[in-house]
């Protein structure tokens, strides 16, 4: 009995830890080119400021959702969780790019699960308000919102 234990034990351990190192591999952000540290961009160049990219949602989507005069103190609640948020994450994103080291493989998980970790408390932060937003939505404007999430854009015709 107890060798049949073990038989179904072991596998699903080695499954296990193959999805966990797997997993490791493909989140972790390695740059496999050591020789050409010299030419390595920084990431701020490479990307938008989380305030940036906020305040460029914000007005898209001020403009696509056509807020009403009722909604906007609901509005301005989730707008201002919103940029608490993004300002976050910047000095986050910051006080990393400042203490930057080289990092070995559990340095680089600790940190995605510390990049997790925030993210998931900026999403708890974020829901309430915009479950009160979205309860107070025409059916057009549910309807528009359900677009934006589940395509990420509304409305956009590609251009040639």
């Amino acid at each position: 009995m107890k060798q049949k234990a073990y038989q179904v034990v072991f596998p699903a351990t080695l499954v296990l830890v193959m999805v966990v190192f797997l997993s490791a591999i493909f989140f972790v952000n390695a740059n496999l080119s050591f020789a050409a540290e010299g030419s390595k961009k920084s990431s701020a160049v490479a990307r938008p400021s989380a305030v940036a990219y906020t305040e460029a949602r914000i007005k898209e989507l001020q403009s696509t959702l056509k807020i009403t005069e009722a909604q906007q103190e609901l509005w301005n609640n989730l707008v201002q969780v919103m940029r608490e948020n993004a300002k976050d994450m910047d000095a986050f994103t910051k006080e990393r790019a400042e203490n930057a080291k080289p990092m070995n493989a559990l340095e680089h998980m600790k940190l995605h699960s510390q990049i997790t970790e925030a993210h998931l408390a900026q999403l708890n932060k974020l829901i309430p308000p915009f479950e009160a937003f979205y309860n107070s939505m025409s059916d057009q404007q549910k309807n528009i919102t359900d677009i934006i999430f589940r395509t990420g854009k509304y409305g956009k015709q590609k251009r040639k």
